[in-house]
């Protein structure tokens, strides 16, 4: 899709300098800008760009005033990174804004879904599912028996959300995601073995969620796995059966979050982080990349190391840390003095 210089200064109120009529079809960095493309600048240090530069409009700030010729079409606004932000939203709409149900596909008799629904090939809805309007499901997508889907959510390709999982209005689940799987739950009999228990539960995930790539939500034992509104999740993340996630709470990739523990609201937790099972996580709290969580943490705490604890006494102690082969040297130095 092509979009001219006008109609993009429309969209963003600003004014063209150049060629009104000016085309472009894709985006670009300023420094790697080609024909028919659109890009911006806004941090001065790239300024030496927009004289090189083969895209063919840049955005920049009002305040602007080249030194030298340019050949690009610029569009002149207030904030040139905010414009440039709200162009990428625009656009990534009009990417995403597919419907109609595509071949093949199954679609269960029994599914519902509302206005402007996109359903991918080889993707599968089950019996009783219910979908709301503005939906959009990518292809090779399962969704099983009695999901619930709210409006403006996205599904892309290859998600798996099983049978009586309830995904919010807004969210975005991207690919290789799933949602809904059998928690881990095992018990050990008397010659060693074990018997798997039943998972019977649900996940319930709330409005404005984000779910990366490639992470897993486990339906609960009994009862929900539940994410609250605004969470935001990165790719390779690990949440067990009955886990609870509290709103506005955003944690980083590949960390794992043990069966039953509860996170407050608007926490922050790095990458690599690990949570035992059965412990309950306060509001605001903030945890380090790669610790290691065994007891329960109050509001407002920050954490870092494995076993984890203070993020002060963690920072003191690591410097003595690194001088511990120093430290060694010097005691038993003392040692032989004393002696």
């Amino acid at each position: 899709m092509k979009f001219t210089a006008q109609q993009i200064a429309e969209i963003l109120e600003g004014e063209v300098v150049g060629n009104p009529m000016a085309e472009v079809s894709k985006l670009s960095k300023i420094e790697e800008g080609t024909e028919g493309s659109l890009t911006f600048l806004a941090n001065p240090k790239y300024t030496n760009f927009i004289y090189e530069t083969k895209a063919t409009i840049t955005i920049v700030n009002n305040t602007f005033v080249p030194e030298n010729e340019v050949s690009t079409t610029l569009i002149k606004v207030e904030d040139a990174y905010a414009a440039f932000s709200k162009i990428l939203e625009f656009y990534n709409q009009v990417k995403l804004n597919k419907v109609g149900i595509e071949v093949p596909c199954v679609l269960s008799e029994s599914a519902k879904h509302g206005t402007n629904f996109y359903l991918g090939s080889f993707s599968y809805i089950g019996e009783n599912v219910i979908i709301g309007d503005n939906v959009k499901i990518y292809p090779n997508s399962f969704i099983g028996d009695n999901v619930i889907i709210g409006d403006n959510t996205i599904i892309f390709a290859g998600v798996k959300i099983l049978s009586e999982s309830q995904i919010g209005e807004n969210c975005n689940i991207y690919s290789g995601t799933v949602i809904g799987a059998d928690g881990f739950g095992f018990a050990p009999n008397p010659d060693g073995t074990f018997s798997k228990i039943p998972q019977i539960g649900n996940v319930i995930i709330e409005d404005n969620v984000d779910i990366g790539a490639c992470t897993t939500i486990d339906r609960a034992t009994m009862g929900s796995t539940i994410i609250r509104k605004g969470v935001k999740l990165d790719n390779q993340i690990q949440i067990a059966h009955n886990v609870e996630i509290g709103e506005n709470t955003v944690i980083a990739a590949q960390t794992g979050i043990a069966g039953t523990t509860k996170i407050g609201k608007n926490c922050m937790i790095g990458g690599q982080v690990g949570i035992a099972g059965h412990l309950t996580i306060g509001n605001n709290v903030r945890i380090q990349a790669q610790s290691g969580v065994g007891k329960s943490i109050k509001d407002g705490e920050v954490l870092q190391g494995s076993p984890s604890f203070g993020y002060s006494e963690y920072s003191k102690s690591y410097v003595h840390f690194r001088n511990l082969p120093k430290i060694v040297t010097e005691i038993e130095e003392l040692k032989k003095t004393i002696k």
